[in-house]
């Protein structure tokens, strides 16, 4: 008898896309196992009130840094929580299980659900609903100072040029407390973020100061409350 997860594993294998994630261990992955394990096949990060943070924390997938890929994966977060995917993001020297880099953000209340987010870096590119092009950084502004060219957590020198529609009606696609899925597509300077095949955000960045053309993937668990992430079905397909 075949089982039904041993099929779709054949179907994704067949389509281009392969498990990055075993389902078994952490194998793979690099993070602080005081907050991530490997729970009945599920990626699992959780804080808890004996473990608070000081600072966001990843597990992150060291076998390769893709360039252009799609990335495939389901996820279920506390009401409390706060995590993200981070892609084509860079290991910070010094500062253990971080991550800088764009970000498909994932939070328990679904303020921020899906959209882009530069870790440590430029802050928000793309709130949900928009698509945007980041256009070129102000020669005014050094690499050194890039906080200069952001103002309530959002980097300024971006143009929305369209609606992917009613924020709030984007919102009702994503499940409370339940299993969701997301899609990544990032292809050279584009990055398109789908939760539950609805378009959340779409970037094109033009930045070429800034932008980043490949990396690790990783996925967080963030500064706050107790909270806990779950992550299963992670499939990567490189174009």
């Amino acid at each position: 008898m075949v089982s039904c997860k041993n099929h779709q594993d054949k179907t994704k294998e067949k389509s281009g896309f392969y498990p990055i994630f075993n389902g078994k261990n952490l194998e793979g992955w690099y993070g602080d196992v005081t907050y991530w394990s490997v729970k009945d096949g599920i990626l699992t990060g959780e804080v808890t009130s004996e473990t608070i943070l000081k600072r966001n924390s990843f597990v992150i997938y060291e076998k390769e840094q893709p360039v252009n890929f799609e990335l495939k994966l389901e996820y279920r977060i506390s009401e409390s929580g706060n995590s993200g995917v981070n892609y084509r993001s860079e290991k910070i020297e010094k500062i253990p299980f971080a991550l800088r880099g764009y970000q498909s953000d994932i939070d328990g209340k679904n303020k921020y659900t899906g959209q882009n987010y530069e870790e440590k870096k430029r802050t928000t590119l793309a709130y949900i609903g928009e698509k945007v092009i980041i256009e070129s950084m102000p020669d005014t502004i050094s690499l050194a100072n890039l906080r200069k060219n952001v103002k309530k957590n959002c980097w300024q020198t971006r143009n929305v040029v369209a609606s992917l529609g009613d924020k709030k009606e984007l919102k009702k696609s994503i499940k409370d407390t339940n299993w969701n899925t997301m899609h990544l597509i990032v292809k050279d300077n584009r990055m398109q973020h789908f939760v539950n095949g609805v378009l959340m955000s779409d970037v094109t960045d033009l930045d070429t100061k800034n932008r980043s053309n490949k990396g690790f993937i990783g996925v967080q668990v963030h500064v706050g409350p107790p909270m806990k992430v779950e992550y299963k079905n992670m499939y990567l397909k490189k174009h």
